[in-house]
């Protein structure tokens, strides 16, 4: 039964925690996450709307808010210059409901 709620326990935690919250660093090795930003929306694993507040950044769905300090960050970024240096391609959208993953299997990058 432990066994049981700490699993459970887990598994909410690591849902509660889905990165949304991103810091741009100035170098690479700051950051979690190398991202290239694409010039199309069909060439990106994720297509991301900035939001205004941190609160409409809940979940794993391409819903950023940019925090000032690293400390806040759920996530830490370095956008790189070269599509080849990227761990994960996103696109600008401007609408909310256009912001969403198309390659899932890069989903993990941002738990």
């Amino acid at each position: 039964m432990k066994k049981i709620i700490l699993t459970l326990g887990f598994i909410l935690v690591v849902y509660m925690t889905q990165a949304q919250k991103i810091f741009k660093t100035k170098y690479d090795y700051q950051a979690d996450i190398k991202v290239y930003v694409v010039d199309h929306e069909y060439q990106a694993d994720l297509k991301v709307y900035v939001v205004n507040y941190d609160y409409q950044a809940k979940g794993n769905e391409g819903k950023w808010y940019f925090v000032k300090y690293d400390y806040q960050a759920d996530k830490k970024v370095y956008f790189v210059e070269h599509e080849y240096q990227a761990d994960l391609k996103i696109y600008f959208v401007d609408y909310e409901y256009q912001a969403g993953w198309v390659n899932k299997q890069k989903q993990y990058l941002l738990y």
